[in-house]
Order: C-alpha cells, then sequence, then structure tokens
C-alpha cells in the first residue's frame, strides 16, 4: 500500500477518474435499456450499478496492484446492447444464463486457450487495431465542435497549451477547463442527483435451454471477440505484457460471482484502459498502474453510491465527455499508428485492420474489433504464407 501511495501522482488520479468518466457515460444507458429489456425494477436496476461497480473496482485495484502494471476491467457493452434486444428471457433465466457466462470465461482463463490465439497476433495488427478502436473517439471529439463550439474549442487550447508548458498536467487542465465552461453556459445539471447508497438486490438464477443457447453463449462470445481481444491488444500495443490468462479468469469469477446481483459479464478494457496506459497518466510507465488502480477506486465508490454516481456522471455534457476522451487518447492513437505502420512487411495488414475496426461494422452480432483481426489475418496469410 505505502508503495502504490509513492508511486500515485495527481495526473494518474485523473487519468482514472477520465477513464471511468468515459467508461460509465459513453455505455450506461445501454446497461439500463438491457436491466429494462428483462424486466428489472428500479431496485433491481441499481443493484445492477451495484454490482457492475464493484465488479469493475475490485478486479482493477486488485489486478493493477498485484501485477503493477495498468490493468483495467470493464462491462461488456456489446454485451449489453444484445441483452437489450432480447425478448421472451425472464431475469432469473437471464441470471442463470450470466452464470453460465461467467463460468465460459472463467475456463477460457485456467486452460490458457484464449492466451494461446493472443499470442499469435503480431504487434502490427494488435497495434493498428488499437488504433482503430480508439480513432472513432477522436473523431467524436472532433464533432463535438459542432454542436459545442466554444466548450470544446476551448478545451483544445488548453490541451495544446498544456503539452507545451505543463506535459504532465494537460489532461487534468483540460478537464478543469471543461467542467468550468460547462458550468459557466449552465449545462451542469447538478440537481438532479440524489444521493443514496445502493441496495443490492439477490435474484435466484434459474437455469433453461433457451436462455443458455439465446444469452448466455452469444454473452460469451461477443465479450471475448468484442472486449477481451481489444482490451490484451491495448495492452500489447502499449508495451505491457500483462499476465492474461488470470486476468482473463478474474473477470469470469467476478461474473460468476455477482450474476446474480446483476453483474452480468466483465472483462478487460481497451478503452479506458487506453487513458491509463498513455503518457498523460504519468510520465514513467511503471507508475502507469495507479491510474488504473484509481480507476478501481473510483469504480468502488460509484458501485456503493448507485444512482447518486449515475446522476453525478450524467451532469457532464456529452460533449465534455467526447472532448476529455479524445484529447486523453492522442498519444495513444498515435503511438499505436506509428508502431503499426513501421514494418513494411505488416503495413497491409494493418492498414485493413484499422480501417475495418474504425468503419464500426458488425457481423454475426460480433463487433467491428474482432472482424478487423480476421482481415488483418487474412491478409498476412495471403502475403507471407510459404506453402511446404
Amino acid at each position: 500500500m505505502k508503495t502504490w501511495l509513492n508511486d500515485l501522482s495527481v495526473p494518474s488520479a485523473v487519468a482514472g477518474f477520465v477513464a471511468v468518466l468515459v467508461g460509465f457515460t459513453s455505455s450506461v444507458a445501454i446497461v439500463f435499456q438491457a436491466a429494462q429489456a428483462l424486466g428489472a425494477t428500479s431496485s433491481q436496476i441499481t443493484s445492477w450499478m451495484w454490482a457492475l461497480g464493484l465488479g469493475m473496482g475490485i478486479t482493477s485495484l486488485g489486478l493493477s496492484l498485484w501485477t503493477r502494471q495498468p490493468v483495467l476491467t470493464a462491462w461488456s457493452t456489446p454485451g449489453a446492447a444484445l441483452l437489450a434486444g432480447t425478448a421472451g428471457i425472464s431475469m432469473p433465466e437471464a441470471i442463470g444464463a450470466f452464470m453460465v457466462c461467467g463460468a465460459l470465461i472463467l475456463l477460457a482463463g485456467l486452460t490458457k486457450a484464449f492466451e494461446r490465439v493472443m499470442d499469435r497476433i503480431p504487434v502490427a495488427v494488435a497495434s493498428a487495431l488499437l488504433a482503430g478502436v480508439l480513432a472513432r473517439f477522436g473523431l467524436d471529439a472532433v464533432a463535438s465542435v459542432k454542436t459545442a463550439p466554444t466548450l470544446v474549442l476551448v478545451m483544445a487550447a488548453v490541451y495544446l497549451a498544456g503539452r507545451r508548458w505543463w506535459p504532465r498536467y494537460a489532461v487534468p487542465a483540460v478537464l478543469l477547463a471543461g467542467v468550468a465552461v460547462a458550468a459557466g453556459q449552465g449545462r451542469l445539471h447538478m440537481s438532479e442527483v440524489q444521493w443514496a447508497w445502493a441496495q443490492p438486490v439477490w435474484t435466484s438464477p434459474r437455469f433453461s435451454m433457451a436462455a443458455l443457447i439465446g444469452v448466455a453463449l452469444p454473452l460469451f462470445l461477443v465479450t471475448m471477440a468484442s472486449q477481451n481481444l481489444p482490451g490484451v491488444a491495448a495492452q500489447r500495443a502499449s508495451g505491457y505484457q500483462t499476465p492474461i490468462s488470470p486476468s482473463i479468469s478474474t473477470t469470469g469469477l467476478a461474473t460468476l460471482l455477482l450474476a446474480p446481483f446483476g453483474g452480468y459479464a466483465f472483462n478487460l478494457a481497451a478503452i479506458t484502459a487506453a487513458i491509463c496506459m498513455g503518457r498523460e497518466a504519468h510520465e514513467d510507465p511503471r507508475r502507469r498502474y495507479t491510474a488504473a488502480a484509481m480507476a478501481g477506486v473510483f469504480y468502488i465508490a460509484l458501485g456503493l453510491a448507485g444512482g447518486a454516481v449515475v446522476g453525478l456522471l450524467a451532469a457532464f455534457p456529452r460533449e465534455l465527455v467526447a472532448a476529455v476522451a479524445g484529447l486523453a487518447l492522442l498519444g495513444t492513437i498515435a503511438g499505436g499508428l506509428a508502431a503499426a505502420l513501421k514494418e513494411e512487411k505488416h503495413r497491409d495488414a494493418a492498414i485493413l485492420t484499422f480501417l475495418v475496426t474504425l468503419s464500426g461494422v458488425a457481423m454475426l452480432g460480433i463487433g467491428s474489433a474482432f472482424w478487423g483481426v480476421v482481415a488483418g489475418t487474412v491478409s498476412l496469410l495471403v502475403q507471407h504464407f510459404r506453402g511446404k
């Protein structure tokens, strides 16, 4: 604990907060829709926030302190989208499916099957995948100028000044500037926040073949392909050799234990983790784990406070969140592209991976991150395969 506190810095803490802010506000509405589609009551929805917050917080904090590397976990956003479109499945059946999904993720980690797949993906493809996943946030930041020009342009100006004169504090300064401008424009809706502790609600699982086939297996597949795959790619592209199998096993165990309270699926984060892996989090790569650890602390607070934190984070304008995310990820996007295009023999595969991932195309219920890797792998096989 003392070592962690010695390594902690203001930029690290702010990077952790920004990661939580971006991760939560960008997809919490989908989680709400998922819970409502399964017939959740208001108390059950609050319990979902409790379970998801504690699950992400404890796993992020624990894994980061254990590995001394920035390991950030998240809820499965494509999994929530899948659940939001589910019909005819009761909440107890869904809880049973969540537990089966957690068991499958745990099994993938314990057998090291997923790690063996990731070890075969070249660095160029992994870096292009990361850049493609994150570039969308850079584009969203630019697009936000159309709806909130003053807010976004002031934040951009502060970022440029920060990178020039106080690089370690550029992102904290951007966040403070954004909050100040938004408050001056009357766009911070703090009055809607209702302060109350979250109460967990247990739902006994019921296992059915319909939920197994229609929920558990698809949830497992999209979580592994669309979340864990880019999550590991983000770590590799940033130069971290985080233990994959123990991390995957931890998220599977957390899903299994917290599923009855609404923790439907946990996985390694990519976008929010990249915020904690860049130089904005800390100049020393060995101390960037403190950013992910602080994100874990903020997630735990989010889970305990439940609906209050939902309202607090929702008080920030959408453009503010988009601008902070885009500006905080600029260095990581540039680094990913530089690593992806470094070797000429891998450039075709890298650019295909980047473009397919950036396109957002989804097929068979699986997101573009997976198809980007498929495109890059096919390109490598066609160009470099040598028969006997």
